[in-house]
């Protein structure tokens, strides 16, 4: 993976986050998780580093907004 463009962690609240996974399937659901929260650009391809196990996807997040309250609250039967 290349460098992180500084415009993407410029400012408070902004974050790059990269995943590490065992398979597409597995970023890409993490992804989907993070998604479901902040707004965020997401990744439609993960990268594979040779000599490295498994799959890399960056995405990238603002998380100035609130979270919904059913997560932050963490009611019974909701998985965050």
């Amino acid at each position: 993976m290349g460098p992180i463009d500084e415009a993407h962690a410029e400012q408070p609240g902004l974050a790059v986050v990269e995943i590490a996974a065992c398979d597409d399937q597995t970023a890409f659901a993490v992804q989907k998780l993070l998604a479901a929260q902040w707004a965020t650009a997401t990744a439609d391809r993960t990268t594979r580093d040779p000599g490295q196990p498994g799959v890399r996807l960056r995405c990238y997040l603002d998380v100035r907004q609130e979270l919904n309250p059913q997560h932050r609250t963490g009611e019974p039967g909701e998985v965050p």
